[in-house]
């Protein structure tokens, strides 16, 4: 099959920090490549891919300090998908709905995976003036504030079975890994720790739109168990991850899969989590960790976390999480597109 991977230009693909949806699209294209497709990567041009690369921009935008109109390179980028669209069985697009309007006046098969929140009020009208773009979620909970739009399926996020090891010995501080933002609260992962005298890792960005936040909450990270260590890309995640007593996860937003999860889980690590958004398909609550309502709830559970199976983590991982079976499924709905276009 010939399939082009449209990927978002703020980050490489996979980022060299970090990067959710550059990182999934990196992972995706990497095993169709290796299932014997033939890929096109449309991506920023400091991007490492087997496949062949297309790029409308020398390196990705958040890195590039000359950048100040980021919308500009994606305008391009759209032009040059398009322009090539004939040389493909399927586009596959990763950049929200910024391909909508184009997507609907040509004919190749083509299919969007939405990898954000969908609850803002502004994407209604939107959405319900393309309701016949096919689209992906990334979790059945992805889908509520949009239930009517023209879903194809769900296909849940994977990491590739190599890229962690099982760290079967649970470590002794709790791990917080992500960005420095109000929805994910990093403030209640500090309380959990100070509750039960356990250190805490921090490892998280800080993005423009939350500096004050990160202000807000600075002095938090200055407490004696609190090491925030900044950015770290996934080389780090391993160690990092992996040492970990448990992963704290107390987020205050519907999060739409949350690829952390996962890593942990890879790396044999339970996970303590609030259960919003994907939190309760994503973890396997007793199993793979605790997905917890309160925050008396989420104490008592980082408490127990010690009775979660580390090596059960990391079959669940396996099972459920991997890339082959995230592109396989892809792969399928591709099929069902191709199948419904006119010959």
């Amino acid at each position: 099959m010939r399939i082009a991977q449209v990927a978002p230009l703020y980050e490489s693909v996979p980022p060299k920090l970090y990067g959710g949806t550059e990182r999934v699209v990196a992972y995706l294209t990497e095993e169709l490549v290796r299932q014997g497709h033939d890929v096109t990567l449309f991506a920023s041009g400091d991007s490492v891919t087997r496949a062949r690369l297309v790029s409308p921009c020398r390196q990705s935008l958040r890195l590039d300090e000359g950048c100040i109109d980021q919308l500009a390179h994606h305008v391009v980028l759209l032009e040059q998908v398009f322009s090539m669209a004939r040389e493909f069985d399927v586009l596959h697009f990763h950049v929200d709905y910024l391909n909508f309007a184009l997507s609907r006046r040509q004919c190749v098969p083509h299919l969007t995976t939405l990898h954000g929140r969908l609850d803002i009020p502004d994407l209604a009208p939107l959405y319900r003036e393309f309701p016949d773009i096919p689209l992906v979620s990334i979790s059945d909970a992805q889908r509520a504030p949009l239930p009517w739009v023209n879903w194809r399926g769900t296909v849940y996020h994977g990491l590739p079975a190599e890229l962690y090891a099982l760290h079967p010995e649970p470590g002794r501080y709790f791990a917080f890994l992500g960005r420095i933002s109000p929805e994910k609260r990093v403030d209640r992962a500090i309380a959990i720790a100070r509750r039960l005298d356990i250190p805490l890792k921090i490892a998280a960005k800080v993005d423009r739109v939350d500096l004050a936040y990160f202000e807000s909450i600075k002095p938090l990270l200055e407490e004696p168990l609190v090491e925030f260590i900044g950015e770290i890309g996934d080389h780090e995640k391993d160690e990092f991850l992996g040492n970990a007593l448990a992963l704290l996860m107390p987020i205050d937003w519907p999060e739409p899969f949350g690829l952390v999860m996962i890593e942990a889980m890879a790396c044999g690590t339970p996970i303590v989590a609030r259960r919003q958004g994907s939190v309760p398909e994503v973890i396997e609550d007793g199993v793979t960790g605790f997905a917890v309502d309160s925050a008396e709830a989420a104490l008592c559970a980082a408490a127990h976390v010690g009775s979660i199976d580390r090596r059960r983590c990391r079959e669940e991982f396996e099972r459920r999480f991997s890339a082959s079976r995230m592109a396989t499924d892809y792969v399928a709905v591709y099929a069902d597109l191709l199948a419904e276009a006119p010959t």
